[in-house]
């Protein structure tokens, strides 16, 4: 349903999910990513990819679920999503208002992206 990685040498935090999250799901999600993140050594300022490109949408309770338990996880300098469903991307817009946020589809163009020097990126 989700995997994630810490790409130490881009200070990437790489997530992907691939099934549909329940609230159970959601929650158990969290709580692991939490704890990932923690043991980690990553610290604010990192870079976030979640690719999200083998589903279009969350359930709404889910994600809400999602939404709410991530709620103050360190932030991210830049954080690019991957998905190419129209209505998957409205999802993203409606909860993901950072201004550091980029939704893309390819996904080949994210990592550029988020590796770029801050020069390029102001």
């Amino acid at each position: 349903m989700y995997a994630f990685e810490f790409r130490d040498d881009l200070n990437l935090l790489d997530i992907r999910w691939t099934g549909l999250f329940t609230p159970d799901v959601a929650r158990r999600y969290a709580r692991e990513l939490v704890d990932a993140f923690r043991r980690s050594g990553f610290r604010p300022g990192y870079r976030l990819r979640i690719d999200m490109s083998a589903i279009g949408v969350q359930p709404k309770d889910a994600i809400m679920t999602v939404h709410e338990a991530l709620n103050g996880f360190p932030r991210a300098s830049r954080i690019a999503m991957i998905n190419g469903s129209a209505v998957g991307r409205q999802q993203i817009r409606r909860l993901m208002t950072q201004p550091y946020l980029r939704v893309f589809d390819p996904a080949e163009d994210s990592l550029a992206w988020l590796t770029a020097p801050e020069e390029a990126f102001a």
